[in-house]
């Protein structure tokens, strides 16, 4: 009895230190990827996918969608981002170039992506440019992706050096005649301190020029335009990273208004709600915030954020995080003290009227685009002002509401460059519905409303019949808004 006793002791024991290394191989401390894996993070990405939300197979359908688009004989080179410096060494947190990240997945700097379209059952050649592993850097910064792992995680039918870039750039180009390739945005940059890095072979004026030189006669065709026309519809896996970024935002928003009372400072508020996305699983804010209080309202881009709240001001706050590389943007106007004076009502909700109703078009079967969109927002502004006592003639509603109505969102806050305000609303696209009114201390304005600034913000996921408001959990309503800036609104706990 007791050697069956002492059997199932050491059975037992052998079973804990089995769960033990389990758990440790689990978390891989220090991790032997570039990045975070299902092999070394289980608690942020599930075995199938290659980022947090997003399957490997979502990649290759991207490139392979991506390739399809374009002709025959064509050769797609993507560039990743470089890591940007505060000041000497000091680095900036590195984010993946949008585009780059968009077709790989990769999350490693100074890399590259070459796309070569052939007729093979895949349909492309991948060539994947990256530093490969170096136990010196390692000792710094971590582990880089083995060129291994480039091809077996990533899907690489080739890995390379980031150092082979330029003479194998200089012997595939000529073999085609489409060529689809970004230039950096600005020539006049410094190189960064990477030996022979792809962007140290394209910045700079002589170096970008290089490239044009090897592209010989065939002038690269834009490769943001093409990639665009794809992220402009997001994927039912988009659209939950999404909603999932937006419900950390909503409610750090909720949350903020029960923290603000009148004598903090602005940044004590952005300070609170950076705290509160981060501590829900963040990488970073989208943008930098805007915490207008009062007057401060008025200048649509405020992000000084350096003054104190007063009692009885308003404040509009624009802010939002980004969650495993989806941006959000909301923006919500709050009374500082918790309760709106009549003044502030009214604006309030006549800006809310007016959002509400914009809100409610953004699906296919309004047959509306951006442009049309704004003329209505422009149209209901001005009958819910003329109804509060607003008086408007001639540029008096340009002034009061300057900017665009909608963007749309998605890897990019601002996902409009290669986006056509005139194209009609289809399903999938995820834009933003942002009326906002600003009201200068002008005798041409009745003086009670004299500095009041009120934008409402939401992210609207457009529908085939019906919208679906990602940024739903972020008070709106005049009784939710006062609920919670009084703690009277049932936040769920972070």
């Amino acid at each position: 009895m007791f050697n069956h006793f002492l059997k199932s002791r050491a059975s037992l024991n052998l079973s804990v230190r089995s769960y033990a290394t389990g758990l440790h191989n689990a978390s891989l401390k220090p991790s032997i990827y570039g990045q975070p894996l299902s092999a070394s993070h289980p608690h942020l990405i599930k075995p199938e996918e290659l980022t947090p939300g997003i399957k490997a197979q979502e990649y290759e359908d991207r490139r392979r969608n991506l390739m399809d688009r374009l002709p025959d004989n064509s050769v797609v080179v993507s560039l990743a981002g470089t890591v940007k410096y505060m000041s000497g060494n000091i680095f900036y947190k590195f984010r993946q170039a949008s585009d780059f990240w968009y077709l790989t997945g990769f999350e490693e700097p100074d890399s590259a992506l070459m796309l070569e379209k052939n007729h093979s059952t895949r349909g492309y050649h991948m060539t994947l440019f990256s530093s490969g592993s170096d136990s010196n850097k390692e000792q710094w910064d971590g582990a880089s992706t083995t060129f291994g792992d480039a091809r077996k995680i990533f899907q690489a039918d080739d890995a390379r050096h980031i150092d082979d870039f330029a003479s194998h750039l200089r012997s595939v180009i000529p073999q085609y005649s489409n060529v689809y390739f970004d230039l950096p945005p600005s020539r006049t940059r410094r190189p960064m301190k990477t030996t022979k890095s792809l962007l140290k072979f394209l910045n700079g004026g002589s170096e970008s020029d290089l490239v044009l030189d090897t592209l010989g006669k065939a002038r690269p065709k834009p490769l943001s335009s093409e990639i665009g026309r794809l992220r402009a519809f997001k994927s039912p896996s988009e659209q939950k990273l999404m909603r999932a970024a937006a419900d950390i935002s909503g409610r750090a928003h909720a949350k903020t208004m029960r923290f603000t009372r009148p004598g903090l400072s602005e940044a004590a508020l952005a300070a609170h709600f950076n705290y509160l996305c981060r501590l829900s699983g963040a990488q970073r804010l989208a943008y930098v915030p805007v915490v207008a209080s009062g007057p401060n309202a008025l200048i649509i881009h405020y992000t000084h954020n350096n003054q104190l709240i007063n009692q009885d001001e308003l404040i509009l706050m624009d802010a939002a995080c980004e969650y495993n590389g989806y941006a959000s943007d909301i923006t919500r106007t709050y009374p500082a003290n918790g309760s709106f004076t009549p003044p502030q009502r009214d604006l309030y909700s006549a800006v809310l009227s007016a959002q509400k109703t914009l809100v409610s078009l953004c699906h296919e079967g309004s047959s509306m685009n951006l442009y049309e969109l704004h003329r209505k927002s422009s149209e209901l502004l001005r009958q819910e002002l003329l109804q509060i006592g607003f008086q408007l003639h001639g540029g008096d509603l340009e002034r009061l509401y300057p900017h665009f109505v909608s963007h749309p969102i998605g890897i990019d806050l601002h996902e409009s460059d290669n986006f056509t305000r005139s194209g009609s609303l289809k399903a999938g696209m995820v834009v933003t519905v942002e009326p906002g009114i600003y009201v200068p201390p002008s005798p041409a304005f009745p003086k009670y409303f004299h500095n009041l600034g009120v934008r409402i913000e939401d992210e609207v996921l457009v529908g085939k019949e019906n919208p679906v408001v990602l940024s739903v959990n972020a008070p709106k309503e005049i009784a939710d808004v006062e609920g919670a800036c009084q703690g009277l609104l049932d936040l769920e706990p972070f």
